[in-house]
């Protein structure tokens, strides 16, 4: 019988080991890149779209979560099979010198605005947390990040991950604590299941949120940490891919459970609160509110997102550097140069919330850049051979990425026309 649904390259396995290796110790990439999906620009989306809006953009956040778990294994599949990341693969494949450089420059744009989005967060949360001046902050929040690629690159990428998957913990326990605490109305909840926005700027939320989750530098990345971790494989191609799927299961699960308790606990507890449309105007409400250990959780999960990301997203820019244009500079000067926007931007007074989301715009329309050639490389019997993708995960590539285009179009005529 043909298979009319999305088939098994997306099914999840079953199976709970992979020829005798226990399936934990293939799990890691996904977590790692799914850092990206919980960095501070998720936590000003989710928290902002909560304290405005309530539940209305619960289905966003549904929606962007579903997306992401075929978006990034996909990309995962693309460094498994080719041993290569996508960066490299279009590396390759873009024959024009001005066209390769032209798409660089754009996924260093959005590598650049990812990092800003995450020293800032950092900063703040160490604002917070210890009184910490915002560029003080920021400068710190860069240091650490130098310290966990020195650990990705001296240590190997097993050590990286534990020490990403244990930040990981951390901004679970900081964002998800509040939820139990303050529990959100199920009507409310189920009531932002319907899809439908509220004026401009919801619309403008909203592709702020997707922005966040799918993240074109997550999809970089974790083609190139796939890589880097089957590079010596001992086990065949299928089994691994099948591992995949239970790593990003996984990851996607997180990721997307700890932003959702995001929206929700800003629905339930800062909806209508004056000011807590800001991560400082939150923190002082959920304080006041709820109670001093509620807000120090969630500075501390801010915190760790911040620093988790932000290496995850200085591995990704150097990973477009070199697959796109084969250079590779070192690695304490590319910090160096991807932290002073974050920095100028923090020192000259600009509201850091306001940054953060419109930080995830700019990636939201990054993402057709990352997302269309992942689909159509995917799709292609010349790039993974007999593991391509089926007609249904194909199919499915290809609707999100008209609905996340559609969706920049339509927020660019909302903007434009003060509808």
């Amino acid at each position: 019988m043909p298979k009319t649904a999305i088939d098994d390259d997306v099914r999840p396995a079953a199976a709970p080991t992979v020829r005798g290796t226990r399936l934990a110790w293939l799990l890691g990439p996904a977590l790692v890149a799914g850092v990206a999906y919980l960095d501070p620009g998720n936590v000003a989306s989710n928290m902002t779209a909560g304290a405005r809006y309530g539940y209305l953009l619960v289905w966003v956040v549904v929606l962007g979560n579903t997306m992401a778990w075929l978006i990034q294994y996909l990309s995962a599949k693309l460094g498994i099979v080719t041993g290569q990341s996508l960066p490299e693969v279009l590396g390759e494949r873009l024959r024009n010198r001005w066209g390769r450089r032209a798409y660089w420059l754009q996924a260093e744009l959005v590598a650049m605005a990812t990092d800003i989005a995450e020293v800032i967060g950092g900063a703040v949360a160490l604002h917070l947390l210890f009184g910490v001046p915002l560029v003080w902050g920021g400068a710190i929040t860069g240091a650490v990040s130098i310290v966990l690629l020195l650990i990705q690159s001296r240590r190997g990428p097993r050590a990286f991950e534990f020490v990403i998957i244990g930040m990981l913990a951390i901004i679970a326990v900081g964002f998800v604590f509040g939820v139990f605490v303050v529990p959100p109305d199920p009507a409310g909840v189920a009531g932002g299941l319907v899809p439908r926005f509220e004026g401009a700027d919801s619309v403008l939320l909203a592709a702020s949120i997707l922005g966040a989750t799918i993240m074109p530098h997550a999809i970089y990345a974790h083609s190139a940490l796939s890589r880097d971790r089957f590079r010596d494989r001992t086990h065949d191609t299928k089994r691994l891919l099948r591992a995949t799927k239970w790593d990003v299961t996984i990851a996607l699960a997180i990721a997307g459970t700890v932003n959702l308790c995001i929206l929700l606990l800003a629905a339930a507890a800062l909806a209508g609160v004056p000011g807590t449309d800001s991560l400082e105007g939150a923190y002082a409400a959920l304080r006041d509110g709820i109670g001093p250990l509620v807000a120090t959780l969630f500075a501390v999960g801010l915190l760790a997102s911040g620093l988790a990301s932000t290496a995850v997203g200085a591995y990704a820019g150097a990973e477009i550097m070199h697959g796109l244009l084969e250079v590779r500079i070192p690695l304490l000067a590319r910090r160096l140069i991807t932290l002073v926007p974050a920095l100028v931007i923090l020192a000259i007074g600009v509201d850091p919330t306001f940054a953060l989301i419109l930080s995830q715009v700019v990636l939201s329309f990054g993402i057709p850049f990352a997302l269309v050639p992942l689909v159509v490389l995917t799709a292609q019997r010349r790039t993974l051979g007999r593991h391509r993708n089926r007609i249904g995960t194909t199919v499915a590539g290809v609707a999100a990425s008209v609905f996340l285009i559609t969706l920049n179009v339509v927020l660019i005529w909302l903007v434009a026309t003060g509808g």
